[in-house]
């Protein structure tokens, strides 16, 4: 280990790689798995338990995977990761984002800061979801998608009343190369389609198309994505 600051806690069975770099009063639990040339900032937390109230409709009480951080990714200042999430290498979780139980994020992704991302998300590799994005659970995030900051997810279409809700929560799908625009809100089991660019503001309440615009409230298509801004016409 490189480098490894003061007040540090770390459980049982931690494996640890090369050349990492841990700052101070920094929390690794038990049986996480750090890759080689991983930076951990202060105040950080790996491998937390969730809490389940005796509420929680989204929450179980399984026994979860260790936590599992591949090489070269960093983790900013007091961010959480929680038990049974898996973040692939050369990725970056900023300063006090969170990052829940069975969560996988492929290579390269940003995880911007105060960022959440609840239980059950599948997210791919070369996203960018920037600053105080949250993600509900049981959505998927395909590769190269770009939120900005301040986007909203839902996943209960019964607004927290009736048990029907329990058995039909359901969370959004952005497909692969899909824009969201700031501060948009998408409803529960929208699907944003391949390269569709939501603008800001907008409430997305139904499928978005793919390559094509929308805006507005409720969002509607106003367009066609420009063949320059294509993800295929990216370098």
């Amino acid at each position: 280990m490189e480098k490894r600051g003061n007040n540090l806690f770390i459980g049982l069975n931690v494996s640890i790689g090369q050349n990492c770099i841990i700052g101070n009063n920094v929390c690794i639990h038990d049986d996480t798995i750090i890759g080689g040339n991983v930076r951990i900032d202060d105040n950080a937390v790996i491998g937390k338990l969730p809490l389940r109230s005796i509420n929680s409709a989204t929450t179980t009480e399984k026994e979860l995977n260790p936590t599992k951080i591949a090489n070269g990714t960093l983790i900013g200042t007091s961010a959480i990761i929680y038990r049974g999430s898996t973040i692939s290498k050369n990725c970056l979780i900023a300063d006090s984002a969170s990052i829940r139980e069975n969560v996988s994020i492929g290579e390269k992704t940003i995880i911007g800061r105060n960022t959440t991302i609840e239980n059950n998300v599948k997210i791919g590799s070369y996203c960018k979801l920037q600053s105080n994005v949250q993600i509900v659970p049981y959505s998927i995030i395909e590769d190269c998608v770009f939120i900005s900051p301040g986007v909203i997810t839902s996943n209960d279409s019964f607004v927290g009343r009736t048990k029907e809700r329990l058995i039909k929560f359901k969370g959004v799908t952005i497909k692969k190369g899909a824009r969201i625009g700031v501060a948009a809100v998408t409803l529960p089991g929208v699907v944003i389609n391949e390269d569709a660019l939501v603008a800001a503001g907008a409430l997305v309440t139904k499928d978005v198309p793919s390559k094509k615009i929308v805006m507005g409230i409720p969002a509607r298509v106003v367009g066609d994505v420009p063949d320059n801004q294509l993800l295929l016409n990216q370098k």
